[in-house]
């Protein structure tokens, strides 16, 4: 997902920016203007990266382009084959087999195979029931009731405080979980699109059941095709428009290596004390053996009488 706005510094940072504090350090007297507008120039490349890379991320997460190929063309497939023959069992066949050849597809490119595990699935449960029911309705029953779990655990989760969103995106952002304790900002915005989430899924629902009770399975495939990709595209552009105006995320991955590399540089300090402190011990018992036995080498007598007076 792209877009030519641009992310606000004060708060309203890009989903994978820097951690939040991160500010441009000012300028120094003597600097000159070159290496200013340079370090000007490195920080806005270095933005324009972190919005892509943000950007990209949050439409992979729910399953980028090839996700919304992958669970919606076996559908269509299905709904049109049916149209055309009114056979369910060859109808279902087909977008079986159509789901499969695209896993294995994702397969040899070495592509994640989650949405496509899901999506084969969803079609074989829904080929089997539409088969031993006769109905060709129940194609989609299985991805309805999906859908509808899915918006009623978006709507609890954001009713908890303890948003759907959040937990997926958060990881991804290298944030983790650090939105709900640390930066609210952040929860308001996951929170909001939580609910985003959920209510436009259970719209789509609603009009999915209330077709599956009272229509017929062409009306409601075509219909359930037309409301696979523009609610998908309305919760992920809602989703970046909040998180837009969020303030930007905590980087825990990064402060996390932070403090690994200061305990390993603490470690390094009290190593070469050590070493130091070693070194001068070992350098005063070494210049006290001299001096005795310089002692012994210039006047034995004395020194055995010292012994003896001891």
């Amino acid at each position: 997902m792209t877009s030519d706005d641009k992310w606000a510094s004060n708060g309203a940072g890009p989903p994978g920016g820097a951690a939040r504090g991160a500010e441009h350090a000012p300028a120094r007297a003597g600097d000159s203007p070159d290496a200013t507008d340079a370090s000007e120039a490195a920080d806005g490349g270095e933005a324009a990266r972190s919005k892509a890379a943000a950007d990209t991320a949050l439409l992979e997460a729910f399953g980028g382009v090839r996700g919304m190929v992958d669970t919606t063309v076996p559908g269509l497939v299905f709904v049109l084959i049916y149209t055309i023959k009114r056979d369910i069992h060859v109808a279902a066949i087909a977008a079986l087999a159509l789901t499969v050849l695209l896993a294995v597809a994702r397969l040899a490119r070495k592509e994640t195979l989650k949405h496509a595990f899901s999506g084969v699935f969803g079609v074989a449960f829904g080929a089997v029931f539409a088969m031993m029911s006769g109905d060709a309705k129940n194609f989609y029953l299985p991805g309805m009731l999906y859908t509808l779990g899915l918006a009623v655990a978006y709507v609890l989760s954001a009713i908890f405080r303890f948003p759907l969103i959040g937990v997926l995106l958060g990881p991804i952002l290298k944030e983790n979980l650090s939105w709900r304790t640390r930066n609210p900002g952040r929860l308001r915005a996951y929170t909001k699109a939580t609910w985003a989430w959920g209510l436009i899924l259970l719209g789509k629902s609603a009009i999915l059941f209330a077709l599956y009770w009272w229509g017929d399975a062409t009306q409601l495939g075509w219909v359930k095709v037309a409301l696979g990709i523009p609610p998908f595209l309305l919760c992920v552009y809602l989703t970046w428009i909040f998180l837009a105006k969020a303030p930007p995320p905590i980087d825990v991955i990064a402060e996390m290596e932070a403090e690994e590399a200061e305990r390993e540089r603490a470690e390094r300090e009290r190593e070469a004390e050590r070493a130091v402190t070693d070194a001068v011990a070992e350098s005063v018992a070494r210049q006290s053996t001299d001096a005795v036995l310089e002692r012994l080498a210039t006047d034995p007598d004395r020194a055995r009488r010292d012994g003896s007076a001891r």
